[in-house]
């Protein structure tokens, strides 16, 4: 077999990543271990900056976004018993994020894949990649019918995940990996319920951080901190409940309840890994890098991280031209290590930390108000929230290696 794109990983960058090259004139395959099913079920992010919901647009799959996506201006912050509102439009320029869960953008991308005729393997086993360093790779997998097949690819492109194969490819002597984890994870729900909020309420509570978002004006996403070591079946859906309304507990204001949907615990890292680049493979989205959820970066990050890749890989492919590509990886990590450190500042301002004094409670506290209180700390916050990019794009980075 031959392709120009060899994608590994269904998920929301290699989707977008065919469907860019398409609109380009490049074709791919995606080889994906999982099922259609469980690509279009999982549970993940849900909130999109501009620049993914623009890159969308660009792939032709935001119709659906745009009738059914819920515009947010800001955010809340809850601590002390008080809820602030961060302003987006008024501290960044008129910008706003849209809800939209992933698991949608997944379906969005895969039936346009589809219906263009774009090759989508499910369920296969066996996948590897070789002759990275050459000008064509190999791409190797067993179909879910159980033939092997051998691809001959230009570029291989790894969207798959940080459990993938395509990462460890990258001989470890030249990759370097910063990691920390953090001493509490998520325990999340989808409740079938309206939301009690206009706009996600982050609350910093003694007993431990929660999240209320959404995900259509019908379906309510919760969050809260639990120990990383949790067991699931501790949380009857009655605890679960009484523990949101203990910690989002204000006066006048009611948390709305309604029979959980899904529910599951989501362990917190920070994770990079660079090179992104090595030979012919180019790594998007986890595969590379992991951000808590804190700061809604993760599902963002890779939708840039593919939106460059696509212009990197028509420069290269169509045009000869390998100036993106050699560039591709130090422009994605400059804007992966800003909505790192976001993500980080956020999770730890707004975490009890296990095992910490009164005096790091006060210090938190201290930082959220002045967080709400002083426009040059919000006007931090509400930039990187909807997407503050540091301003090395590709063909910035490019010239830089050229220089």
């Amino acid at each position: 077999m031959r392709t120009q794109v060899g994608i590994v990983g269904a998920g929301p960058s290699g989707l977008l990543l065919s469907q860019l090259l398409a609109r380009r004139g490049i074709e791919s395959i995606v080889v994906e271990a999982r099922s259609r099913a469980y690509c279009e079920a999982r549970q993940r992010a849900g909130v999109l900056e501009p620049g993914s919901v623009a890159a969308l647009r660009d792939a032709g799959v935001a119709a659906r976004l745009d009738r059914q996506g819920l515009e947010h201006g800001g955010i809340y912050l809850q601590f002390a018993g008080e809820r602030r509102h961060i302003d987006f439009r008024d501290l960044a320029d008129g910008q706003t994020v849209t809800v939209y869960a992933q698991t949608e953008v997944v379906k969005d991308l895969i039936a346009a894949r589809l219906a263009a005729g774009g090759a989508i393997e499910f369920g296969v086993t066996g996948t590897e990649v070789s002759a990275l360093t050459s000008e064509k790779p190999v791409l190797r997998y067993t179909s879910a019918d159980g033939e092997r097949h051998e691809v001959s690819c230009d570029a291989i492109a790894g969207c798959d995940g940080f459990h993938g194969i395509c990462r460890d490819a990258i001989p470890a002597s030249l990759r370097t990996v910063w990691e920390t984890s953090y001493p509490y994870a998520w325990l999340g729900i989808l409740a079938d319920v309206p939301p009690s909020t206009d706009e996600l309420i982050y609350c910093h509570h003694p007993a431990g951080f929660a999240l209320h978002s959404m995900r259509s004006p019908r379906v309510s996403r919760l969050y809260l901190q639990v120990p990383p070591d949790e067991d699931i079946g501790a949380w009857p859906d009655d605890r679960i409940w009484a523990e949101l309304q203990r910690r989002f507990a204000l006066p006048g204001w009611e948390l709305k309840e309604g029979p959980v949907l899904e529910k599951g615990i989501t362990p917190m890292r920070s994770f990079v890994s660079s090179p992104m680049r090595h030979g012919r493979l180019f790594l998007a989205g986890d595969a590379a890098h992991i951000v808590p959820p804190t700061g809604a970066k993760g599902l963002n990050l890779a939708l840039g991280d593919v939106t460059m890749l696509a212009e990197a890989l028509t420069s290269l492919l169509r045009h000869g031209r390998g100036e993106l590509a050699d560039a591709y990886s130090a422009a994605c990590l400059e804007r992966v290590w800003r909505a790192t450190h976001f993500s980080w500042w956020m999770t730890t301002m707004l975490h009890a930390t296990p095992g910490a004094g009164p005096m790091e409670a006060q210090l938190q506290l201290a930082q959220l108000r002045y967080t709400t209180a002083s426009r040059a700390a919000a006007t931090t916050l509400a930039e990187n929230y909807v997407g503050f990019h540091p301003g090395f794009p590709l063909e910035d980075a490019a010239r830089s290696r050229r220089s």
